[in-house]
């Protein structure tokens, strides 16, 4: 579409004061002290982490910059820091230390200094510091924020991302009545994912001297669309030629209804020179993103779909001769879709990453030979790359620890060079972690990631809860998570089975297309599968089952619940389905609607649509029987928050146990840290009501 009992504080944050600042929060939010109790992971603990973002490698491959972002619960914010290590794990330092949260980092003037985004002078600029932190300057002074950005090759131009107005507010279009608060709409897209629509991120180019920008250009000037697309897309969108004459950058150059119904988005080049746009892409109609050109110019890779409407279909990784025009699909012998990529130093072939039975690892490609060598091994997701001479920079994270930044040999030996997160790990014991491949009722193997308490004790009988993923097709791999942390889950006593059900990369395309237009079947068999089988193990109390899912998760949950067979003795719903008719009207990108369900309710010719409407949560209400706990944030736009309220006054009226979690300040996801706690709380309350 892309959590605890109540408890003694895990984690006490230290907070040191930074001196004046005109920021009202004068604290700076940094690397906390943890206390932890008993050895457990609590949700605490995880809002005490240090997350680590961007990653960037100087051009003499000895040194990275990388971010790391802090939240405090108490204060209800997060900032981000910058900090410089060796690429061999030695001399890791910290150079930024404020309230500004600098980020987005990467080296410039051959290595001398440090560009990246920082809020100091009120509004998202580039600045710029000396690698130690010393000296920071101030290089743009745009009338906008400024979101990301990207040095051309040669030093002497910088592109930019920035919103543009694209509708006119109801002040300006009624100047007469500026406390209106009304909202005309003429077309679909009018809302995306957490907001209204009215501006759209444009790509600017400005010249730059080694001091300041100026003749700052918007390279898509007049135009509505998107470039990176919202609401996910950044500056690995846009790209600069080897000769730093040449931009290329995706959008999809389609407004409203056009807009809402398809996927199809392309690559254009912007020539510096002549001022004149080719679409390099036309003709093929998925998503194409992420353009990237080769070191030696003569090429130009991006990662390409290939149907009109699919979202989730195979993303492959494109090859474009720059001399001839020629187009080739390279990564055809990887039955799964590239993540992430970047080209060697030869220009011969890429690295990049993809997941295969349920783990993301490194892969080689040759440009040439198409020979394929997976690097990587171990029940890991590696999660970025980025090229350092003769290694990778990469990060990586499991089910039982967050991302940390490692170096990768091309012979896949590993060393790790952060330890963001080792005074948490150091007094916290994780659950075993355990794979089992379980036969599905039509006869294949499935693998089903079984996590275990800490202190496991095969003696005693567990409570045990089915997860249910999301996406619908997002892999059930090494993920970490703040929220749907598998290990939290453990820590508080359950055992967690999480299969990797039909629909979901990583074990085929058919496994991973089987889900479209078939929400209510083979998939809901397979989550029957899982839970069955580990509900036979001895230390499983069959009695005492749980499921939780979110957003197709949730669809799930609201599912089961209505054909579960008293399987289970407690359900939570976070941003799900409950009524697909009314889904089908309120969602806001209707490619997603149109190919996952079939079609519109309406077509009583189309069967796909009919059995997925026929499936619909809401038409099994009768049959709830089992206590539920809905959460929603009114600031979902994918899934309007009415469904959440829709299942909760249905359980409701049915006279069936339930609570309703509403958050009006979140979107699909929960972001801030007192509302991350608080969802936690109410999840593990709710469980250990009805399982304990």
């Amino acid at each position: 579409m892309k959590l605890v009992k109540t408890m003694a504080m895990a984690a006490t944050f230290f907070l040191a004061a930074c001196g004046t600042t005109p920021q009202e929060n004068k604290e700076i939010i940094g690397k906390t002290t943890p206390t932890i109790e008993n050895g457990r992971l609590t949700p605490e603990t995880l809002w005490a982490m240090g997350r680590i973002g961007s990653v960037d490698v100087s051009p003499d491959n000895k040194k990275i910059v990388y971010s790391v972002s802090y939240y405090s619960v108490p204060q209800d914010k997060s900032n981000t820091e910058l900090f410089v290590i060796d690429t061999d794990g030695n001399n890791n330092k910290q150079i930024t230390n404020s309230p500004y949260s600098e980020h987005s980092a990467v080296w410039i003037k051959e290595g001398t200094k440090i560009a990246y985004l920082s809020s100091e002078s009120g509004s998202s600029q580039i600045w710029e510091m000396n690698p130690d932190g010393t000296g920071k300057k101030q290089l743009s002074n745009y009338d906008n924020h400024i979101e990301g950005f990207s040095v051309a090759p040669d030093g002497k131009k910088i592109l930019f991302i920035s919103q543009v107005q694209t509708v006119k507010s109801t002040a300006e279009k009624h100047p007469d009545l500026p406390k209106a608060t009304g909202v005309v709409v003429n077309d679909l897209m009018y809302k995306h994912w957490d907001e209204w629509v009215t501006t759209a991120p444009h790509p600017f180019i400005a010249d730059f001297d080694g001091h300041s920008l100026s003749n700052i250009k918007d390279i898509m000037e007049g135009e509505l669309y998107q470039s990176p697309m919202k609401p996910f897309g950044g500056i690995e969108q846009l790209a600069w030629n080897s000769t730093s004459d040449k931009v290329a950058y995706t959008s999809k150059k389609k407004v409203g209804k056009e807009y809402a119904e398809s996927t199809n988005s392309d690559i254009y080049v912007y020539n510096l020179k002549l001022g004149t746009t080719q679409n390099i892409t036309e003709g093929m109609m998925g998503y194409d993103i992420n353009p990237q050109y080769s070191p030696d110019g003569k090429y130009i890779a991006w990662q390409s779909m290939e149907h009109d409407g699919y979202e989730s279909d195979w993303n492959r990784l494109f090859v474009m001769n720059l001399e001839t025009g020629e187009k080739q699909f390279i990564s055809e012998g990887f039955k799964s879709n590239v993540d992430d990529f970047c080209w060697n130093a030869e220009s011969t072939g890429f690295y990049f990453t993809g997941v295969w039975h349920a783990r993301s690892h490194i892969y080689s490609l040759d440009l040439h030979s198409l020979e394929l060598n997976k690097i990587t091994e171990g029940d890991y997701d590696y999660a970025s790359l980025a090229l350092a001479g003769e290694q990778l920079i990469a990060k990586r994270h499991s089910l039982s620890a967050a991302d940390e930044i490692y170096a990768v040999q091309l012979d896949g030996n590993v060393n790790q060079l952060t330890a963001e997160n080792k005074h948490f790990y150091d007094h916290i014991t994780m659950g075993k972690v355990e794979e089992r491949w379980i036969k599905t009722t039509d006869g294949k193997e499935m693998l089903t990631w079984v996590i275990y308490p800490p202190f496991f004790d095969e003696n005693k009988k567990y409570p045990t809860l089915l997860y249910c993923q999301g996406g619908p097709q997002s892999p059930v791999s090494q993920f970490w998570s703040v929220r749907w942390n598998l290990q939290l889950m453990a820590a508080n006593d359950y055992i967690i089975v999480a299969p990797n059900r039909r629909g979901l990369p990583g074990f085929g395309l058919e496994w991973n297309e089987a889900i479209s237009g078939d929400y209510g079947g083979q998939c809901m068999n397979d989550y029957f599968s899982a839970i069955d089988e580990v509900a036979k193990e001895s230390y499983v109390d069959e009695d005492r089952l749980g499921c939780v899912g979110a957003s197709f998760g949730g669809f799930s949950v609201y599912w089961l619940a209505g054909h579960h067979d008293k399987r289970f003795k407690a359900f939570i719903a976070h941003d799900g389905i409950f009524n697909m008719e009314m889904q089908y009207l309120e969602t806001e990108e209707m490619f997603f609607a149109n190919w996952d369900m079939g079609g519109a309710y309406w077509e009583k010719d189309n069967a796909t649509a009919q059995r997925t409407f026929a499936n619909s949560p809401h038409l099994f209400v009768d049959k709830w029987d089992t206590p539920i706990l809905c959460i929603h944030g009114e600031k979902d736009y994918r899934i309007l928050a009415n469904q959440g309220m829709a299942a909760f006054n249905a359980a409701v009226l049915r006279g069936v146990p339930a609570e309703l979690l509403i958050y009006p300040d979140e979107n699909h996801w929960v972001l801030k840290p007192q509302n991350g706690v608080l969802w936690q709380r109410t999840f593990f309350n709710w469980l250990d009501r009805w399982l304990k």
